[in-house]
């Protein structure tokens, strides 16, 4: 397809948590956008801003120029908004009997698309956002998938921008808090995000030297890390970093879970204050915890993430002017290459128990709990 046939408007929207590099994709892919002679589009808080026009006094859906992205790419956050909830699949919606039910606003979706005359859309997320982006893929409309994920959960792709920020940061505390929990002797467990996988949790425990990791993928016996725990006592160390990634569970047993939402996934959370109790009682030693938490989603991006992110952006565009319908763009080092949405989202990436760093963190002597 010729660049400048059938495509005129191209919408962006970030759905899902935010992730450092968002607006980096966001500057990216309108200015390669404008330099094609498009009309750029950003779609409010995921999608709805044309769900819900009537919330936004700029009526959800704002023209995207090279002064309103000027500036942005160190910036974390979304220009745009974002949010896990009320998904268009699934859309919380209250009945007239005052009930809530959940319904399927894609229809309406793909039609507002149309009634605004918008040819192409970007979706910038993580695995909800691009089974959405799929099933409107599937509905007619031409969508072009950005995978964003600080977890690096989402599949076919080698990493999601937004995960080296986060392990970044996550290994930068670890640093600080092995100093404070040597000074008092203490054991310290951090719990950071990861709900079905444990990426974070690895790489960063691995590069902050924890002691202990746990992670969705391997069930764990608290046991096991008590007894790491004295050995290490026994050693001559008095104190044991453990990190606990969010969605991690014990053995025969189920993850933390703070609350259930209608219209949003289950809130994980509290497991890091399970295990330091426990472990409190079952070593003697005096334990506190750190839930490092929404701090992993926030601050500026690193320039590995800053220039994935700004990859990813300027690939979408040439996706859509290649003529490429549901697709990802996906990293392949060293190139960014085109995968079908329907593999993107047919399974969750999760942590292999054979790879490399997790035998290298039993070769370091790393307790995985089991």
């Amino acid at each position: 397809m010729a660049e400048d046939v059938k495509v005129k408007r191209v919408a962006i929207c970030t759905g899902g948590g935010d992730a450092p590099g968002l607006n980096a994709v966001i500057r990216a892919a309108v200015l390669a956008g404008i330099n094609r002679g498009w009309e750029m589009y950003g779609i409010r808080d995921g999608f709805n801003g044309l769900l819900m026009p009537e919330n936004y006094l700029d009526g959800g859906l704002i023209r995207l120029t090279r002064e309103r992205v000027r500036g942005i790419t160190h910036l974390g956050g979304t220009i745009l908004g974002t949010t896990n909830r009320g998904s268009p699949l699934s859309f919380p919606l209250k009945m007239p009997d005052g009930t809530i039910e959940e319904v399927d606003r894609t229809d309406e979706l793909v039609r507002s698309f149309r009634m605004h005359e918008i040819d192409a859309l970007i979706s910038i997320g993580g695995d909800g956002s691009m089974t959405i982006a799929n099933a409107l893929a599937r509905k007619g409309l031409w969508v072009v998938g950005v995978p964003k994920t600080i977890d690096n959960d989402l599949d076919q792709t080698v990493v999601t921008f937004g995960f080296n920020t986060a392990v970044a940061f996550s290994t930068e505390c670890l640093d600080r808090l092995h100093s404070t929990a040597s000074s008092h002797r203490r054991v310290i467990v951090v719990e950071v995000m990861g709900r079905y996988a444990g990426w974070i949790a690895l790489e960063s425990g691995v590069a902050g030297s924890a002691d202990v990791i746990l992670l969705p993928e391997i069930p764990y016996d608290l046991e096991k890390v008590a007894e790491k725990i004295r050995l290490r006592e026994e050693q001559g160390s008095n104190f044991s970093i453990v990190v606990v990634a969010e969605g991690a569970r014990p053995k025969d047993g189920t993850v933390s879970v703070i609350s259930h939402e209608v219209g949003r996934a289950e809130r994980l959370g509290g497991i890091g204050e399970k295990v330091s109790q426990e472990l409190q009682q079952m070593t003697g030693k005096e334990t506190r915890v750190v839930v490092l938490g929404h701090l992993l989603r926030g601050g500026s991006p690193t320039s590995f993430d800053r220039l994935v992110a700004l990859r990813f952006g300027a690939a979408a565009v040439r996706a859509i002017s290649e003529g490429r319908r549901g697709i990802l763009v996906a990293l392949d080092p060293p190139i960014v290459q085109y995968v079908p949405l329907e593999d993107a989202t047919r399974r969750m990436k999760t942590v292999p128990l054979d790879c490399d760093t997790i035998l290298t963190a039993r070769d370091l002597g790393i307790c995985l709990g089991d």
